[in-house]
């Protein structure tokens, strides 16, 4: 789910920790009577169930430990920034977590280096309709290895009084002719006032913006040679390429700030009055007006959303984001996580997310959603979604700096066609290891 979060730290040391435990020392425990289990355990959550969703997190404990009186549940909160390599430090020693949240972008390389517990859905509500974009993270040869969480996906986040001051409205245009006409004239007139204002505010290394455009226009990152049996390159393919070019000509033409830079901040950059439009993950429209964030509270009520238009008259298709949950392997309890995990995620617990608007792990309960006005233009982003190469090579922040590099060579003046060309060797000496 978020960007550079792999460590490449500690994975042998993990490996080695591993094979030594085999994560099947609980079959005893298990046949207990779970009002005579004593055992602890420990759940390693990303700090967004603490300020969001407290009290989903203080009922679950209190149903497990109802039926599990005598069972510590230790709940630690995690930060995005250095998680991965707490992890990998963790699952390297004797002190770790039962079970661990992991943003969909994680999961492969912990599934290849055997951290993580097979599951069997069926313990799971609504398995039979977890959204496909984030089953896949959690599947390999055909097993299952970790829980749907939440999905999500990236939206237009657009100022309305901006929108309105170029154009005359304060709803964003519904197809990117209509789109690119109306950020011609907000351009116009945020230039009048700050010449370093965007109407679209698109940075140059923001590669699943890119690649969201490289899969508006058929393309992807790469493909799966079913005859050699193996992965490919596709950023040179005549539709990718057309995705990547459309997506440097935006970012040169609406963004008047550094085009080299990532998207780390935009949402900021919107809260100061930077930006009429940026393509960002859903949640981030609060982002820009949350003052205990560096967001501008002044915002309130001025910022919305709605899905981005892409090329072709269809909506941008967008990266499938969200975290699953998985037992690790080394755990010595991992019946107690699963049936843990199973209560977290339950249909009644995915009732708490939806009632804030976060999206659920089923197709399900994001039917309702997609007619919600609050919810709408995310939850229709989901279904159409697109999502990294699920191969056992792409599973490090080295891979996603191949976009990045390639799109910072087209800002500096490489060809489209001798970038993508480069990218593509380098995807294939990667992504197959």
């Amino acid at each position: 789910m978020k960007r550079k979060l792999m460590a490449a730290v500690g994975v042998a040391a993990m490996m080695t920790g591993l094979a030594a435990c085999g994560g099947d020392g609980n079959d005893n425990n298990a046949a207990k009577d779970p009002k005579d289990r004593s055992e602890s355990l420990t759940v390693w959550l990303m700090v967004d169930a603490q300020s969001t969703w407290p009290e989903l997190v203080k009922d679950v404990n209190a149903q497990f430990n109802k039926k599990y009186p005598k069972v510590k549940v230790n709940v630690q909160y995690q930060q995005w920034a250095d998680k991965a390599k707490k992890l990998d430090t963790a699952l390297g020693g004797d002190k770790f977590p039962d079970v661990v949240e992991l943003g969909n972008t994680e999961t492969m390389q912990y599934i290849l280096n055997g951290a993580l517990a097979e599951i069997d859905p069926k313990k799971y509500d609504n398995s039979d309709t977890w959204i496909k974009g984030l089953k896949d993270t959690c599947t390999f040869e055909g097993k299952q290895f970790c829980v749907p969480y939440y999905a999500g996906a990236r939206v237009a986040i657009y100022n309305k009084d901006m929108f309105k001051a170029g154009t005359g409205s304060d709803a964003l245009p519904e197809t990117e002719d209509e789109l690119l006409t109306a950020l011609d004239k907000v351009s116009a007139e945020l230039g009048k006032k700050d010449k370093r204002a965007s109407s679209l505010y698109l940075p140059g290394r923001y590669w699943y913006a890119a690649m969201s455009y490289v899969a508006g226009f058929g393309g992807s990152i790469a493909e799966y040679d079913e005859g050699a049996k193996e992965w490919k390159g596709n950023l040179s393919s005549p539709e990718s390429q057309k995705g990547v070019e459309h997506f440097i000509n935006l970012v040169k033409k609406y963004n008047k700030a550094d085009q080299t830079k990532d998207e780390q901040d935009h949402a900021n950059v919107m809260a100061n009055e930077k930006a009429a439009l940026i393509y960002g993950n859903g949640w981030e429209s609060g982002s820009v007006t949350d003052g205990t964030n560096n967001g501008n509270p002044k915002l309130e009520g001025k910022i919305a959303t709605a899905g981005m238009p892409g090329p072709n008259g269809k909506a941008l298709p967008s990266f499938i984001g969200g975290s699953d949950l998985a037992v690790t392997a080394k755990s010595k309890v991992t019946d107690l996580g699963e049936e843990w995990i199973s209560m977290f995620t339950s249909e009644k617990s995915q009732e708490v997310l939806t009632s804030k608007n976060i999206l659920p792990n089923n197709e399900k309960q994001l039917e309702p959603l997609k007619s919600n006005p609050e919810t709408a233009a995310v939850a229709n982003a989901v279904p159409d979604a697109w999502f990294t190469p699920i191969a056992p090579g792409w599973t490090s922040i080295e891979k996603e700096e191949v976009l990045e590099n390639m799109l910072l060579e087209i800002l500096k003046g490489s060809s489209v066609a001798d970038a993508t060309k480069k990218a593509d060797a380098r995807v294939n000496e990667l992504i197959n290891k």
